[in-house]
């Protein structure tokens, strides 16, 4: 890991099979997200995390892509609360020539419009997640912004977030159990997407990649990267034909 980037690379003698640069949010630090980057190297996926999104997130992805030698695509932006907005609103833009331009997007824990209060450290706690590993590396990392949580994303991030109409393939994931999340927004997002996927997390909070279901979450992010691999257009590799449950 750099004093900027939380870097996770394929194990020793297995071919990286795609990039993944992924967005923090809002208080996060790239350490918050060290168990959901080690699980997505583990299947040969190299991860570079970045700081919550900046003013100028495009001058931020140039900067990260351009310390990765040999960039292996499918390219795949990666955003969580704060860090979705800001991707979702970066892709709907005309596509510019930009190397880091992605080959399809995941947003997870997307926010509503409305702030959410949070008097103490507990309860905000309570809002992302109920992991309690998560829960120790939120608490422990004296980096990570407490209170953050609570302050507004700019309306004008999230109008062109949820207005967008880009044709890469979409993962949008939510916890059933998000307090910070729309769920009436992401389904009109989800309506409005020409390649998309909204997978509703049983039982999870805000920071859906981090909360007591992240193996779940991993393994759903993971077989999106898969059929983003594959020939469009985007099919699932594994489909259920039978099932009791």
């Amino acid at each position: 890991m750099t004093s900027h980037y939380g870097d996770f690379t394929a194990p020793d003698g297995l071919r990286t099979r795609g990039t993944v640069l992924v967005v923090a949010g809002r208080g996060e630090t790239p350490a918050s997200y060290g168990r959901f980057g080690a699980r997505l190297a583990a299947d040969a996926y190299r991860v570079r995390v970045l700081p919550p999104p900046p003013a100028d997130l495009a001058a931020a992805l140039t900067a990260a892509v351009a310390g990765i030698p040999d960039l292996v695509r499918p390219l795949v932006l990666a955003g969580a609360d704060a860090g979705a907005a800001a991707v979702g609103a970066l892709v709907a833009r005309p596509r510019p020539e930009a190397p880091w331009w992605p080959d399809a997007v995941v947003l997870a824990g997307l926010p509503g419009y409305d702030a959410h209060a949070t008097a103490e450290w507990d309860d905000e706690l309570d809002a992302r997640t109920h992991c309690p590993v998560h829960r120790g590396v939120l608490t422990g990392d004296a980096t990570v912004q407490r209170g953050t949580l609570a302050t507004t994303v700019p309306a004008a991030l999230l109008d062109a977030a949820y207005g967008s109409t880009a044709e890469q393939p979409h993962l949008l994931l939510v916890g059933d159990a998000d307090p910070v999340a729309s769920r009436a927004d992401l389904a009109r997002l989800a309506k409005s997407l020409p390649s998309v996927r909204l997978a509703v997390v049983r039982g999870a909070h805000h920071d859906v990649l981090n909360d007591l279901q992240h193996r779940s979450v991993a393994a759903e992010v993971v077989a999106f990267l898969e059929a983003v691999r594959g020939t469009p257009p985007l099919t699932p590799v594994v489909h259920a034909e039978s099932s009791s449950w």
